[in-house]
C-alpha cells in the first residue's frame, strides 16, 4: 500500500466503517485464510487469535507474533481478513485477540473513528513524534477496550531515495542536503504525490525541495526504480522496508525533519482477553528485536524467493532467540 495513501486511507476508511460491513452481511471477521501454529490445542494458557492483513508484511508479522506467543504456552491460529475496517471492529469484539499494527496510521484511523472523518482531517492526532503518537492512539483506544503495547524501533512508512553516484557527486544523505542543493527534481511515484501532503507539498514546504513534477510510475515499483538508477528522475518515493533499493544502486535520503509520520510497529490487543502482563512481555521480546532492517528482510524472503511468512518468521526468531530451537 502506497504510504502517501494510507493516513488518508484510514480517515476515509474508518467513515466507510458502517457500509464495509453492512455490505458484509453484519459480519465483521471476514476470513481470507487462516493457519494454526504455536502450542499444544492443550495448552493451559488458553487460545489466541492473530489477526493480519492481506499484505506480505502484515502476514510476516502475525507469523512471528503467533509463534513468540505459541513459544510461550498459547494455543495461537492466524486469521487473515482484507483490511483495518473489518478487523478493527473484530479486535473490540474479541474475535481477534492480538494484531500488528503501524502507530500513526491506526491513530489517525480511530481518530476518524471517534471523532469523525471532518474533525480528523482538521486536528490529526499522529505526528513524526513516535511517542505522541503512541500516547494519542493509547487515549483513542483505551475507552474501546483495546491495549496499545510499545512501539520498537521496525518502521514502515514513506521514504525517499536517489542513486548513490548522485548522492555521493552532491554530498547527500539528508533530504535537508537537497533542499539545500537547490536541484530540481523529479519524483518518481504515484500520481497523488502531486497533492498529498506527505509527498510533494511536504518536501517543498519542509525541506525546500525544487519539485519540477512527478513521473507516474507508481511508489516503490521497479519501474520507479530503474528510472532514478537511469538519471531520467532524481527521487523515487518508496517505503522504509524496502529490500531491494540496493539492488538498483539506490540509497535513502534521511527524512531529519520528520515529514513523515511515525508508523512504527507495535502490538494492538483485546484489552480483556489478550491483556495479561506474560502476553505483553512475550511479544515486548519481539518488539524489542526488530528492526525496520529486518523486516525489509523478511518482506524480500517472502515476495522474492518466495518463501512462505511462517517459515520465514520462524527462521528469523530462532536466529535472534526468541523461540526455542
Amino acid at each position: 500500500m502506497s504510504r502517501t495513501s494510507r493516513i488518508a486511507g484510514a480517515v476515509i476508511g474508518a467513515v466507510a466503517l458502517a457500509g464495509s460491513l453492512a455490505a458484509c452481511g453484519g459480519d465483521s471477521l471476514e476470513k481470507e485464510g487462516g493457519s494454526d501454529t504455536g502450542a499444544a490445542s492443550d495448552s493451559k494458557k488458553g487460545s489466541l487469535v492473530v489477526g493480519a492483513a492481506g499484505f506480505t508484511e502484515s502476514k510476516v508479522l502475525a507469523e512471528l507474533y503467533a509463534q513468540v506467543l505459541g513459544d510461550a504456552g498459547y494455543d495461537t491460529s492466524i486469521t487473515t481478513v482484507k483490511n483495518r475496517e473489518l478487523y478493527e471492529p473484530s479486535l473490540e469484539k474479541g474475535e481477534i485477540d492480538v494484531v500488528p499494527e503501524y502507530a500513526a496510521t491506526l491513530a489517525e484511523f480511530l481518530n476518524a473513528k471517534v471523532n469523525g472523518a471532518a474533525a480528523a482531517e482538521k486536528k490529526p492526532v499522529a505526528s513524526g513524534d513516535v511517542a505522541a503518537t503512541v500516547t494519542a492512539l493509547e487515549k483513542l483506544a483505551g475507552p474501546l477496550g483495546l491495549k496499545v503495547l510499545p512501539a520498537g524501533g521496525a518502521v514502515d512508512q514513506n521514504a525517499f531515495a536517489v542513486s548513490k553516484e548522485f548522492a555521493e557527486k552532491n554530498s547527500l544523505t539528508t533530504l535537508s542536503d537537497l533542499g539545500n542543493s537547490k536541484i530540481k527534481v523529479k519524483i518518481a511515484a504515484g500520481d497523488e504525490c502531486e497533492v498529498r501532503p506527505f509527498c510533494a507539498p511536504g518536501l517543498k514546504k519542509t525541506y525546500g525541495i525544487d519539485v519540477t513534477g512527478i513521473d507516474p510510475k507508481g511508489v516503490g515499483t521497479p519501474q520507479s526504480k530503474q528510472a532514478v538508477k537511469d538519471g531520467k528522475d532524481q527521487l523515487v518515493l518508496t517505503t522504509t522496508t524496502d529490500a531491494v533499493l540496493d539492488s538498483y544502486g539506490l540509497v535513502f535520503l534521511e527524512d531529519d525533519k520528520k515529514l513523515q509520520n511515525a508508523d512504527n510497529v507495535l502490538p494492538v490487543l483485546n484489552a480483556k482477553d489478550a491483556g495479561s502482563p506474560e502476553i505483553a512481555e512475550a511479544l515486548g521480546k519481539l518488539t524489542d528485536a526488530l528492526t525496520t532492517e529486518d523486516l525489509a528482510e523478511l518482506n524480500r524472503k517472502v515476495d522474492a524467493e518466495r518463501a512462505k511468512p511462517a517459515d520465514a518468521a520462524g527462521e528469523y526468531l530462532r536466529s535472534k532467540g526468541l523461540v526455542k530451537k
